[in-house]
């Protein structure tokens, strides 16, 4: 009996150990770009601000959750990009960078030209791009799981090709059942 509970006990820790393990395999744009050469997948961006409340909530909360986690690395090639960063971007020959970055200032800090290439007007923003680097959608707003499984699939399974007016989006809502928890 010892043995068997001694076994059931490694089994859980070792399952603990994995579970916690698991999270999005988050690159930079440029990085996106080099995996989709090797293996074409959609682009999934995540532009966020390090003050942004909803982002931090969204890190915590959606990025996650074992269901997302799974899904994003298994379809998409997933960039996370600070929209007020210092660091230069260049994506499909263009530079961008941040003109008006300050190094000492607190809060907001001046806006990544590389976000507004992707028109980013809010955070969080979740920017989809296709496997050829064309942006699909800016969605703008924080998501639970199963709301963001609802973008997530709609991008990775082209039905974004198909729904294309609003009754379209109307009867894809209202039909979508999420399966994350």
């Amino acid at each position: 009996m010892k043995k068997f509970t001694f076994l059931l006990l490694l089994l859980a820790s070792s399952f603990l150990v994995q579970a916690q393990a698991e999270q999005i395999n988050w690159m930079s744009i440029e990085e996106a770009v080099e995996a989709n050469k090797k293996e074409p997948r959609k682009i999934m961006i995540d532009v966020y601000t390090k003050w942004c409340g909803p982002c931090k909530m969204m890190m915590k909360n959606t990025f996650t959750n074992p269901d997302v986690i799974r899904y994003i690395n298994t379809h998409f090639y997933a960039v996370k990009f600070d929209a007020e960063s210092a660091d230069a971007v260049t994506f499909k020959g263009q530079f961008y960078e941040n003109p008006d970055y300050n190094p000492n200032a607190t809060g907001r800090n001046g806006v990544h030209q590389f976000s507004r290439a992707l028109q980013v007007r809010a955070y969080p923003t979740i920017v989809y791009m296709d496997e050829e680097l064309n942006v699909i959608a800016p969605i703008s707003g924080y998501r639970t799981p199963p709301q963001l499984e609802l973008y997530l699939r709609l991008v990775a399974e082209n039905a974004y090709k198909t729904v294309t007016t609003d009754d379209q989006w109307q009867a894809y809502q209202a039909n979508f059942k999420p399966t994350f928890n």
